[in-house]
This record gives structure tokens, sequence and C-alpha cells, in this order.
């Protein structure tokens, strides 16, 4: 029996996911699911950063699935992600989750229970009568750990994560129908001064191959500035400089910075991830992180067929 049975590549912003999950596809025969909340948007494709161009020959999943509006969620991921590691498993590969958004690779790697919550008139009703602070507080109220802040910015989203959190009280004793995943994690590591560098470098890249024309081209299709400003910090800083509210260079100063940030906290949430019992395999980015994590599996291998042979 395989010691895993889904290979899952994090790191932060920047760290080279994409290239060793494609790597390890090509070694393994797996095939790739994206676990990130703006790759699946048709449209967001170089402010996402979803380099369709390094899979070549590999299939990807979640990628280009749903229009720009939909309100994709932990819901709809669950189901796309169990779906396609159904498919995968048919075919005889190995799943290989790349991600991503922590929200996102939280929900599969703790199996976050998956429920359906449909729109509930009656507590739309009420909730119509109440201030947006007061939103923001009964969905505190339910929610103590809310990672999700977006929600507390849009009434409309707002009254929606209200009606979630309700349901999914009104739930708790439903079955969790989450499949039985066996997670090896590799996590690439970069010192500090070098992933700022390259953040730097991908952000001067993707401006010059025309991410403020991808923007501005989403807009003219009919998407918000409101609903860019929820597509993540590239969408929020160009969509502020197309409306005149940033020249181009603070835009670019003020984004570079954010990423940094938003970096940062990943690191902390990959080190949060570890420290509640996670076990992660860290890979040295400025090392060949495919012979690093080839190394790990290898291990595995030897001592779960040492294992069976004891048996």
């Amino acid at each position: 029996m395989s010691a895993f049975n889904m290979l899952v590549v994090l790191g932060s912003t920047a760290s080279g996911k994409t290239k060793l999950a494609v790597e390890l596809a090509r070694r393994l025969n797996g095939e790739i699911i994206s676990a990130d909340s703006r790759q699946v948007y048709r449209g967001l494709d170089i402010g996402s950063g979803k380099d369709l161009d390094e899979y070549q020959e590999i299939n990807h999943h979640l990628i280009d699935i749903v229009d720009p509006g939909y309100e994709y969620n932990i819901f709809d991921f669950q189901q796309d992600v169990i779906n396609a590691h159904q498919q995968i498993n048919l075919k005889n590969k190995l799943t290989i989750l790349a991600g991503g958004s922590a929200l996102y690779v939280d929900s599969i790697l703790k199996g976050y229970r998956l429920i359906a919550v449909p729109e509930n008139k009656a507590l739309r009703s009420t909730l119509a009568r109440l201030s947006h602070e007061q939103l923001i507080q009964k969905l505190i109220q339910l929610k103590p750990n809310l990672h999700n802040t977006t929600d507390l910015i849009e009434r409309e989203r707002l009254v929606r994560a209200i009606e979630i959190a309700e349901g999914e009280l009104a739930a708790q004793d439903k079955i969790n129908d989450f499949p039985a995943l066996k997670p090896l994690i590799f996590a690439i590591k970069w010192p500090r001064e070098v992933i700022r560098q390259r953040i730097t470098l991908r952000l001067k890249q993707r401006m010059a191959q025309g991410l403020i024309e991808e923007v501005a081209q989403l807009h003219a299709q009919g998407v918000s500035w409101q609903t860019l400003y929820f597509y993540g910090l590239e969408y929020r800083f160009i969509a502020q400089h197309l409306q005149g509210q940033l020249s181009e260079n603070d835009c670019f100063q003020k984004l570079n910075s954010a990423i940094h940030q938003f970096s940062k906290k990943q690191d902390t949430w990959l080190r949060r991830l570890e420290r509640n019992g996670t076990k992660i395999h860290w890979l040295d980015g400025d090392k060949n992180t495919l012979a690093q994590a080839m190394a790990v599996i290898a291990g595995l291998n030897t001592t779960n067929t040492t294992n069976e042979c004891k048996t």
C-alpha cells in the first residue's frame, strides 16, 4: 500500500510551486490540481500567475472553469477537488495539489465539512433589517476564527457568509462526505531576501507582460471595480491605478510591498500548519527541489516496503 495518495506542493508566492509540481507530475505519472482561488476564473491570467506554458503536456484541473463574477467558494472548490481526484485515480495517476490559497488548501488537508447551503429567504429578510456593523458582529459570533475577511466588506457577501455559517451550524450532525486522503506535503523555502528579489522580479515581468491591460480588459468586459478588488492584490491595486487613484509608479511600489507582506503571511500559515501537527517536508528553493522531493518519496517507499515485508 502506498504511503500517500496525494502530493501537495506549497510555498510562498514566487517560490516555484508550479515548476516543481510539473516536474513531479512528469516523474510520477501525475496530474495537477490548482489550489489557487483566482486561477479558477477565465481571464485572470497574468495577475493570478497561471503560467500555463509551464504545464506543457501535463494535465491540470481547476483552471479557467468559471467566468469572473461567479462567487466561487470553498464548497465549490472541495467538490471540484474531489471530482478531479477521482478522475485522476481512475486513470491510475497521482494527484498533485499545488497552491495557493491557504483557506482552500486547509479545507482539503483538514477535511472541512462539505455542506451545500441554499438561499434562506426568511433569514435574509431578518438580516435586511440589520446595519452593516450588526451583520459583521453576527458573522464574527458565528465564526470567531474567521479567515476570509473580504466577506466583511460587501453587504451581499456578508449576508451570504452568515447564511452559510447558519447552514453549517444547522447541519453539524451530518456525515462529512470527504474521501480518505493520505497527503505527502512539500513546502519550498527560500531565504527572505531571495524571495523578496524573486517577488519583485516576477512583478516587473508581469507588468511587462500586460498586467495593467489585462485588468482594463476585464473591466471593459463588465467586471466591476468592486469585484476586481476581491480578486487579490494585483487586481485591487491595478484597478485603483486605472481609476486614477494611483500613478503607475505608486501602483507598482505599493503592490510590490503588499505582495511581500502577503508572502510573510503565507510563511506564517505554513509554520502554524506545522505546529498544529501537519507533517511538512521542507525543500530548499536554491537547490534542486525535484531531487529533494524524490529523495523523500524514495525514503517513504523504502520504509513502506520494509513494513509490508515484516507483516
